[in-house]
């Protein structure tokens, strides 16, 4: 089955297992502009200086950073355009540097038929490593 790019999966097209990943690569500009449009300076995220006397040593990427590339999976590819994000649990689990690769995934846990809601686990991985795992529950639309 194949995703509609504009409209996403339907309901009905939907089964438990179905999983979607979105990768990035991180660079220091994510970084920098993330900082910007969310207002989040701490100097943990922007000041080697600073992260070098912290418990990571280094810059982390915000967690709320890695946390956006859900949306992203589960907004254009699980169960994509047209779902409404309900809610989203976050568990962190490591850190995140510049230059890491991301895989966000999405995978459908359980669904809802009475609701059209989809509950799915979502995880983000950076070299097989779980750093960010939580679970997702979306609303999807009803048929035209």
């Amino acid at each position: 089955m194949e995703l509609d790019k504009l409209n996403g999966f339907s309901f009905e097209q939907l089964s438990v297992g179905m999983n979607a990943v979105y990768s990035r690569t991180i660079t220091d500009t994510d970084l920098r502009n993330f900082s910007g449009v969310c207002g989040d300076t701490n100097p943990m995220h922007l000041n080697e200086e600073y992260a070098a006397n912290t418990v990571f040593g280094r810059c982390v990427v915000h967690g709320m950073l890695t946390a956006s590339l859900l949306s992203t999976v589960i907004g254009t590819r699980l169960p994509g355009p047209g779902c409404l994000y309900v809610s989203q649990t976050l568990h962190f689990r490591a850190p995140v540097y510049v230059g890491d690769t991301v895989y966000a995934q999405a995978t459908v846990q359980e669904l809802i038929a009475e609701k059209r809601r989809a509950i799915l686990r979502t995880e983000c991985l950076v070299r097989d490593k779980i750093v960010l795992e939580g679970e997702a529950l979306v609303q999807l639309p009803k048929p035209k």
